[in-house]
């Protein structure tokens, strides 16, 4: 398995208790669809290697209190601090039309309502406050806030997403 063929779950994020118990903070909005998993990847020096879960449940409401099998000691979980969690994309849930998750968006054409054409998604910039569609416009980058207000609708089966820009933003990149 490779991290293509998966999402990223969440970090770990400390220890829990002396037996080798983590706390993990998922990345998701839905924390309790991750309560009762019996595997996850999690990746140690660059691999995603198979950790199958004793025991796990939510804590604090964001966080994963998580116990893996063969973790049984301080010195085990302190292997695992801060190690990234990812499942296989399979496990994510289905979304209702007009949402989706970040990587089923890339390649897609985005057109705007006034502008037209605008480009292709080449990533998603979640770093920010606000998430940001990245995209290529013949190697020019233009980057447009992911807000309900500006998406007018998303056309998986055509790989499309439709905005409504405020005038000019988008000639703010074309500018030379």
């Amino acid at each position: 398995m490779n991290k293509q063929e998966c999402f990223f779950l969440g970090k770990i994020v400390k220890k829990y208790s002396f037996k080798g118990e983590l706390l993990v903070k998922l990345d998701t909005d839905e924390p309790e669809l991750y309560e009762n998993m019996d595997s996850v990847f999690v990746e140690v020096r660059n691999n995603l290697v198979p950790f199958f879960i004793e025991s796990s449940q939510l804590h604090k409401s964001e966080l994963l209190r998580i116990k893996f099998e063969d973790v049984d000691t301080e010195e085990d979980a302190d292997a695992l601090i801060k190690s990234n969690l990812y499942l296989p994309l399979a496990f994510l849930p289905k979304l209702d039309d007009d949402k989706f998750y970040f990587h089923e968006i890339i390649g897609f054409k985005v057109e705007d309502r006034n502008f037209g054409h605008v480009g292709i998604v080449k990533s998603v910039n979640d770093s920010t406050a606000q998430s940001l569609f990245e995209i290529d416009r013949d190697g020019i980058e233009i980057l447009i806030p992911m807000n309900d207000e500006f998406i007018s609708k998303v056309d998986k089966e055509n790989k499309t997403i439709f905005v409504n820009t405020p005038e000019g933003l988008i000639d703010l990149y074309l500018e030379n």
